[in-house]
């Protein structure tokens, strides 16, 4: 990498390369609070990673680490402040501005110039900060199956598949890595929301993840998904074809648009469970704000068979359907989209509003759909959800956030099953606990052929599957 860069004239004079030490030793705590290197750590790699066990949840030391990146396309010609304020949620404006003007953002080895300093093609863009990662669940990963060439997991809800954002070594990758040696380099060939549990393959090397992706690519790979969604669905399979739009890449949102990009999924209900069954919420009378529906409407329990591999693809298209995931902080949220959370909308009438109101969840409020009781949650989580405390770190002055609930490590969207569309092979798990039915009454509580989507004969319904992964 270092000879690479020197090649193209791009490594900065203040930039240095580690060694690492392979070995696997016991995880420590580190010291929080040491001072950052002189030079940049390109990249930083400690090991044993930084974790440590704490209330139930897998946490990460907080540590000094570099981002590097390259100019993409949509930055070029504009201000380095404008394209931090832009693309990174973490950290308000003021922190960049102050990295900037403090000399923590460089490009190509040099300090950034201002704050309307303008980046151009070719350009190398660094930013040094002291890392806090959001904690995640602590539960395992559940291993369906493993040979030498694959293993197919049950991710748990909560955590992110890649290092991305706010997370990097709390994801499913390096914790499989932490687990397993510095050497082991997992390949995931499918791809699952943070907040969505369920089968996912790791492949073990690169000759077994691109046979995988093949099939995937081709569209050959059947899958099926479970969620918990608000009211009663219509009974039967129902399609949904409406075209789906990325609106804002930082807020992670997508919607309904008619040009936006094709969208399929076929839909059953497997469970209706009425108001009396309850869905975890207080008693009667002590509804969540502007969650009251809960209490007049129950909850489905649907299986999901999507067509086509959009990102949100079921959560945008139970939303449009008038049947959002029960809990979706996004989707299912009264604060953000209104007395009908946006049945129906395919509009971009109301988007910059949504926009600003999305943004705001986490920070200075929790959202309301987050805010919910499920059964084994006591009445405190009502009120309790990641968001800004007020304090800042000691070190580095960050915003610091409060622990996530339990009821927001995940939510009710489960990849239950997936399969080869020849047979040649087939993993799944067991229906989750939220799945089953409530105590009292009947329900299905394992799949069968009239309620599995992938025995839907889908030449009946006029569709053939195709496309990647969805949630």
């Amino acid at each position: 990498m270092q000879t690479f860069l020197a090649r193209r004239g791009k490594l900065p004079t203040t930039m240095a390369l580690t060694t690492v030490d392979k070995g696997v030793k016991p995880a420590t705590k580190p010291n929080t609070m040491d001072e950052p290197p002189d030079v940049i750590i390109t990249p930083c790699d400690p090991w044993p990673r930084p974790y440590y066990l704490e209330g139930g949840l897998r946490r990460v030391a907080p540590y000094h680490y570099t981002y590097n990146t390259w100019c993409k396309q949509r930055w070029r010609g504009r201000e380095i402040l404008e394209i931090f304020a832009d693309e990174f949620r973490d950290r308000p404006i003021e922190y960049y501005t102050n990295a900037v003007k403090t000399g923590a953002v460089l490009i190509n080895g040099k300090p950034a110039t201002g704050a309307d300093h303008r980046v151009k093609n070719g350009d190398l863009v660094s930013h040094t900060l002291h890392r806090h990662e959001p904690p995640v669940t602590q539960q395992n990963i559940g291993i369906v199956h493993e040979d030498e060439d694959m293993i197919v997991i049950n991710k748990p809800a909560g955590i992110p598949v890649h290092p991305s954002g706010r997370y990097n070594y709390n994801s499913v990758t390096e914790v499989m890595r932490a687990e397993r040696g510095h050497g082991f380099n997992p390949m995931p060939c499918n791809r699952l929301d943070r907040l969505t549990s369920g089968v996912m393959f790791i492949a073990k090397h690169r000759k077994a993840a691109d046979e995988l992706t093949e099939q995937i690519m081709a569209r050959t790979v059947k899958k099926e998904y479970v969620a918990r969604v608000k009211g009663e669905f219509p009974e039967g399979e129902i399609v949904c074809e409406q075209p789906i739009m990325q609106i804002s890449p930082k807020l992670g949102l997508n919607r309904v648009r008619a040009d936006g990009k094709d969208a399929r999924t076929v839909f059953k209900r497997l469970a209706y469970y009425p108001p009396e069954a309850g869905d975890g919420e207080a008693e009667k009378g002590e509804a969540t704000p502007g969650m009251e529906w809960k209490e007049k409407e129950g909850y489905s329990i649907v299986r999901c068979r999507p067509l086509t591999g959009r990102t949100h693809q079921l959560r945008v298209h139970l939303q449009y359907l008038g049947h959002p995931i029960l809990n979706d902080p996004i989707y299912a949220n009264q604060r953000v989209w209104g007395f009908n959370l946006g049945k129906g909308e395919s509009k971009a009438d109301n988007d910059e509003d949504i926009m600003s109101r999305l943004a705001r969840m986490g920070k200075s409020e929790v959202a309301d759909a987050v805010a919910y009781h499920d059964e084994m949650l006591e009445r405190y989580n009502k009120t309790k959800g990641e968001k800004l405390t007020g304090e800042k770190c000691e070190l580095c002055g960050t915003d610091l956030y409060s622990d996530p609930g339990p009821h927001e490590l995940g939510i009710y969207l489960h990849a239950r099953k997936y399969a080869a569309g020849d047979g040649r092979w087939s993993y799944e798990t067991e229906l989750p606990e939220w799945a089953l039915p409530p105590a009292g009454y009947a329900g299905p509580t394992e799949s069968t052929e009239d309620s599995d989507p992938l025995a839907i004969d889908l030449s009946k319904l006029g569709l053939e599957a195709e496309g990647a992964d969805s949630k």
